[in-house]
């Protein structure tokens, strides 16, 4: 398969339930990919993550062509490095948001946007979704959780704050009682370290 071809035709046709499939699972279907370059098992899972995805990015406040295009990129992704996927390290839904996530960050760095900012739409509290989006999301929070407990502790601490319980700048050097700068300065250290980690497993 010609790894820049042949994605734009497998989205999800309109209406289709798009339901986990049966068998081996997710994990069976990524194991086939890396195997054998299974395009089936590939066009089986652009159908179940590419309308999930594209939710998702639509959530943290991507355009409509942005997280047409962040699917894109994701779904290449995962065809190239199916061979990474360990199920024992995280699941496939939270290994393919996490390739997805990582992704949407790219993009939005290119946008001359190198620093983090809590306000931004990729650091806000996504709408509730569906269910099953909740369950994937809960999945993709728990990895990531579990990357960040990977940082030296002031760096781990630090997105803790800002990330999962919502802080802004200023309220996270009031709470660790240091200049807003450092404050700045780990935030910037721990993300690319993060990213660094994560991209070695997703």
């Amino acid at each position: 398969m010609d790894e820049g071809s042949g994605l734009e035709g497998m989205a999800a046709p309109g209406g289709e339930e798009n339901t986990a499939p049966a068998g081996g699972g997710l994990e069976g279907l990524i194991a086939a990919v890396a195997r054998d370059r299974d395009r089936a098992a590939f066009t089986e899972l652009f159908r179940y993550f590419a309308p999930r995805v594209e939710a998702y990015c639509l959530r943290l406040g991507a355009s409509r062509q942005v997280a047409e295009e962040t699917v894109q990129e994701a779904m290449l992704a995962v065809w190239r490095r199916a061979h990474q996927f360990d199920p024992a390290i995280a699941p496939a839904a939270a290994w393919v948001f996490a390739i997805a996530r990582n992704g949407f960050i790219d993009r939005i760095r290119r946008e001359a946007r190198p620093e983090p900012d809590p306000e931004d739409p990729l650091f806000r509290r996504p709408p509730q979704g569906t269910p099953e989006e909740a369950a994937v999301e809960e999945q993709s929070r728990r990895f990531l959780l579990s990357a960040i407990e990977t940082l030296p502790p002031d760096q781990s601490e630090i997105l803790r704050l800002s990330y999962f319980e919502w802080r802004s700048h200023s309220e996270v050097a009031e709470v660790l009682g240091i200049p807003l700068g450092t404050v700045k300065t780990r935030i910037r250290l721990a993300l690319t370290r993060l990213r660094r980690t994560i991209g070695e497993t997703a």
